[in-house]
C-alpha cells in the first residue's frame, strides 16, 4: 500500500537511517577521546542546549544518569540567570548545538572556559563559537534534514539522540553496569518489577512458617493458617530445610493426618532460589512445576531459609 502521507513518511525514514549510518561510519579516535574525559570527571556530566537541541539534551542527560553516570540537564539561559553556580570544575559541559551558534550557550561556554571546566561539544560545525572551544569535539555529518527544506531539525536531533545513547552505553559497559545496577535506579513501573530481586519481594522473619520434623499435624495445621501462606516449612535443629508441606501434601494425607507428624507428610529436598535471583526466574520456577510458593535459601551453604516468595507477591508487581 502507498499513499503520499505514507510515501513521505519512508522518505523521512529513510534519510534518518541514512545518516545514523554515516554518523556510525565516521566515529573516529574523537570519541575516545570524549569517553575519557567522561571517565575523568569527578563530578557529573552537565548536558546543555536550547530548542530541539535541550529537548534532546534532556533525554541524554536522563539516559546517563539512569546508566550509572551522574548526569543533569542545565538550561542555558536559566544558567546565565545564576544556575552557573550548580556547575563546579569536577564536572564536565556537554553542550549541544547543531550550528555551535546558539547565543543562549554563549555564557555557560564563557563560564567553562574562565574556571576550567572540561568542555564536550556535539555540532556539526567544528569551526563554529562552540567548536572552537570545546576541548573535544563530536561533529555531525552535514547531511541537511530529512524535510528536505532545511528548516526542521530531524536528521540532526536524530544522530544526536544516537550519539548521546552511544556515549552512555559505552560509559555503562566500560563499568559493567549490569541489569541489577539498573534497577536501582528504576524502582518503578514494569521496569523495575522485570529488574525485581527475590529479595525485595520475599517474606522473612517471624513471618516464615516453619515447623520442626516432630511436629504433630494438628500444630503444623495451625501454623499453616496462622502464617496465611498455604505452605509450612519443615527444620530440623540444624535450622536446615528438610522438607515443605503444601496444600498438595495435606490432600494425599487426608486420612489419619492428625495422627502423623510433619516429617510424615512433608516434601523432601523442595524446590528453592537464592535471594539475588531476579524474580522473573523465580516465576519461571513456579509456573513451570505448577506451584504457588518457594522457600529462599543462600546459594552457597546448607539450605536455611532465608525467606519465602509467593506467585501472588510477583504477579501483585506486575510480573507473570
Amino acid at each position: 500500500m502507498s499513499t503520499p502521507f505514507i510515501d513521505t513518511a519512508r522518505r523521512v525514514i529513510r534519510a534518518e537511517a541514512d545518516a545514523l549510518k554515516t554518523l556510525a561510519d565516521g566515529l573516529d579516535g574523537r570519541f575516545r577521546k570524549a569517553i575519557d574525559l567522561l571517565l575523568n570527571s569527578k563530578g557529573r556530566v552537565i548536558v546543555t542546549g536550547i530548542g530541539k537541541s535541550g529537548h534532546i539534551a534532556r533525554k541524554i542527560a536522563a539516559t546517563l544518569a539512569s546508566t550509572g553516570t551522574p548526569a543533569q540537564f542545565v538550561h542555558p539561559a536559566e544558567a546565565s540567570h545564576g544556575d552557573l553556580g550548580m556547575i563546579t570544575n569536577a564536572d564536565v559541559v556537554l553542550a549541544i548545538s547543531n550550528s555551535g551558534e546558539a547565543p543562549e550557550l554563549a555564557n555557560l561556554i564563557a563560564y567553562a572556559r574562565r574556571f576550567d571546566i572540561p568542555l564536550l561539544g556535539i555540532t556539526s560545525v567544528e569551526g563554529s563559537s562552540l567548536g572552537r572551544e570545546c576541548d573535544v569535539v563530536l561533529l555531525l555529518p552535514r547531511l541537511g534534514e530529512a524535510c528536505g527544506t532545511g528548516v526542521v531539525p530531524s536528521s540532526s536531533t536524530t544522530m544526536t539522540l544516537a550519539l548521546g545513547d552511544a556515549l552512555a552505553i559505552a560509559l555503562m559497559e566500560h563499568r559493567s553496569f549490569t541489569p541489577e545496577n539498573f534497577r536501582d535506579f528504576h524502582p518503578g513501573g514494569k521496569l523495575g518489577a522485570q529488574l525485581s530481586r527475590v529479595s525485595d519481594l520475599m517474606h522473612s522473619g517471624d513471618q516464615l512458617p516453619l515447623v520442626s520434623p516432630t511436629t504433630p499435624m494438628s500444630e503444623a495445621l495451625i501454623e499453616i493458617s496462622q502464617k496465611g501462606f498455604g505452605v509450612v516449612g519443615v527444620t530440623g535443629n540444624d535450622g536446615i530445610l528438610a522438607g515443605i508441606i503444601t496444600d498438595g501434601d495435606l490432600r494425599r494425607h487426608m486420612d489419619g493426618l492428625l495422627s502423623l507428624t510433619a516429617q510424615d507428610v512433608m516434601t523432601a529436598s523442595p524446590v528453592t532460589i537464592e535471594p539475588g535471583a531476579l524474580a522473573e526466574k523465580a516465576v519461571a520456577m513456579m509456573q513451570g512445576r505448577q506451584i504457588t510458593s518457594l522457600f529462599v535459601v543462600d546459594n552457597e551453604g546448607p539450605p536455611v531459609p532465608r525467606g519465602l516468595i509467593r506467585i501472588h507477591d510477583c504477579l501483585r508487581v506486575g510480573l507473570g
